[in-house]
C-alpha cells in the first residue's frame, strides 16, 4: 500500500507525508495544525482535505494530536518516526553510488494460470516493485542476486513457492543480453520521467523563503517515487546518456542548495504560530 502511494498522483496525504519527513522528522517539537494546513495550501490543497489527511495519518498510527485550548498540534509517533526515517534513507540514498556488477543474474521461474488474474496481478506488481523485469511470460530476472530472499518471500506470501524455481548464473552465448533487458524493463518510459524531473527543477530558482520551502517539498516529493520505479540496473545495462544519473545529480545538488533556506522558513512559520 505504501509503495502504491509513493507512485500515485499528488494527494493531500502524500504531500503531507513529504512535509512531515522533510521538516517535522528532523525536529523533536510538535507542529500546529494551522502550520501544516498553510503549507499544504501552497500546493492547492484545501483546508478540509488537509485536515482529513491529518486525521487519516493519525488513524494509521503515524501521528498523535495534542489539544491546547481550541488549538491542536501534532507529533510523530515512534512508528511514524521509524517509517519516515526509513523513507528518508531510501530517498536521500537513492542514486548516490553506482553498484559494481559482476555479470551475475538472478532468474525466477514462476507462472500463474490466466484464470487467476488477481494473483497474476499481485505477483507482477510485487516483483516489479522489487526491481524484477520479465522478458517473457513466467520468467523474472534481476541483476541483483541478493534479491532472492525478497523474491522467496513474495512467492511464499502468494502461495506460489511450490511451483517457483530460481537460478543464479551469467548470461550465455545464445541471444543478446541488451535485447533481453529491453524486453524486461521499459527503460524508455523511465528515461522520459527522469527527463521530466530535470526539466522541472534544473532552471528553478526560488527567491523567497516560502518559494524555497515549496520548491524543496516538490523536489523531494517528485524524487521519492523513483526508488519504486527504477530497477537500479548496473551502468553497463543502461542506455547511453541515461537521464537517471543526471537526475540524481540534480536532486542531490538542489536538495543541499535549498535545504538551509527551506528549513529556516519552516522554523519561522512554526515560531509565528507558537507566538500567536
Amino acid at each position: 500500500m505504501s509503495r502504491r502511494r509513493e507512485v500515485s498522483h499528488t494527494s493531500a496525504r502524500s504531500v503531507l507525508m513529504t512535509v512531515l519527513g522533510e521538516f517535522v522528522l528532523p525536529r523533536e517539537r510538535p507542529v500546529w495544525t494551522s502550520t501544516l494546513v498553510d503549507v499544504l495550501a501552497t500546493f492547492g490543497i484545501e483546508e478540509k482535505s488537509a485536515r482529513q489527511a491529518l486525521a487519516r495519518t493519525a488513524a494509521e498510527g503515524w501521528l498523535v494530536s495534542e489539544r491546547q485550548g481550541r488549538r491542536v498540534r501534532w507529533s510523530l509517533t515512534p512508528p511514524g518516526r521509524r517509517l519516515l526515517t526509513e523513507g528518508a534513507e531510501r530517498i536521500y540514498g537513492f542514486g548516490r553510488e553506482a553498484t559494481p556488477w559482476d555479470g551475475t543474474w538472478l532468474m525466477l521461474l514462476v507462472s500463474v494460470p490466466e484464470t487467476k488474474r488477481d494473483l497474476r496481478h499481485s505477483l507482477r506488481t510485487r516483483l516489479t516493485w522489487a526491481g524484477f523485469g520479465s522478458p517473457t511470460p513466467g520468467v523474472w530476472i534481476s541483476p541483483d542476486p541478493s534479491r532472492q530472499c525478497e523474491a522467496d518471500s513474495i512467492v511464499r506470501d502468494l502461495g506460489l513457492d511450490a511451483e517457483a524455481m530460481s537460478f543464479v548464473a551469467s548470461y550465455g552465448q545464445i541471444g543478446d543480453e541488451e535485447a533481453m533487458v529491453a524486453r524486461a524493463w521499459d527503460l524508455t518510459a523511465l528515461d522520459e520521467r527522469y527527463e521530466g524531473f530535470i526539466d522541472e527543477f534544473a532552471a528553478l530558482a526560488p527567491a523567497s523563503g516560502e518559494a524555497v520551502l515549496h520548491a524543496q517539498t516538490r523536489l523531494v516529493h517528485e524524487w521519492r517515487r523513483f526508488p519504486f520505479l527504477d530497477p537500479r540496473l548496473p551502468g553497463r545495462l543502461l542506455p547511453a546518456n541515461w537521464s537517471g544519473a543526471k537526475a540524481a545529480e540534480l536532486f542531490h545538488r538542489r536538495h543541499v542548495e535549498w535545504r538551509p533556506a527551506a528549513q529556516q522558513h519552516w522554523d519561522e512559520l512554526v515560531g509565528e504560530e507558537e507566538a500567536a
